[in-house]
């Protein structure tokens, strides 16, 4: 955990969670600061993060395999996590597919070991 406390992070769900994250980094000013976002799937033609991601070296962007993280057991999810947070950035965006168990990742995040590593935000909208 940075000595700042625990990581500012918001959720996004749906087609258009990546300009919603795109939206959010543009408000916190150019160039983001360090940011991670953690994407499920594959983008759905040109990504509003591609551009931001190819011109900001304080934006890193990971893309996990498509599927539902809680379902899934969040193991990808965790793994994912653990590695980003051993040098936590300034802020966190997760963007989900589908909104079907948002509640239920929401509680995974907000239970231990991340609920003093990550404090959730309301989430963005597009």
């Amino acid at each position: 955990m940075s000595a700042a406390g625990p990581v500012p992070t918001w959720l996004a769900t749906g087609a258009q969670r990546e300009a919603a994250i795109a939206a959010r980094l543009a408000a916190t000013g150019s160039p983001p600061v360090n940011s991670v976002v953690i994407l499920e799937g594959m983008p759905t033609g040109l990504s509003p993060l591609a551009d931001l991601a190819d011109t900001s070296p304080m934006l890193q962007v990971l893309r996990i395999a498509p599927g539902c993280l809680h379902c899934s057991g969040n193991l990808v999810l965790r793994v994912t996590l653990n590695r980003v947070l051993r040098h936590p950035p300034a802020q966190l965006f997760i963007g989900l597919a589908s909104a079907e168990h948002l509640e239920l990742l929401r509680d995974f995040l907000q239970a231990a070991p991340y609920a003093a590593l990550l404090d959730l935000q309301a989430d963005p909208s597009a």
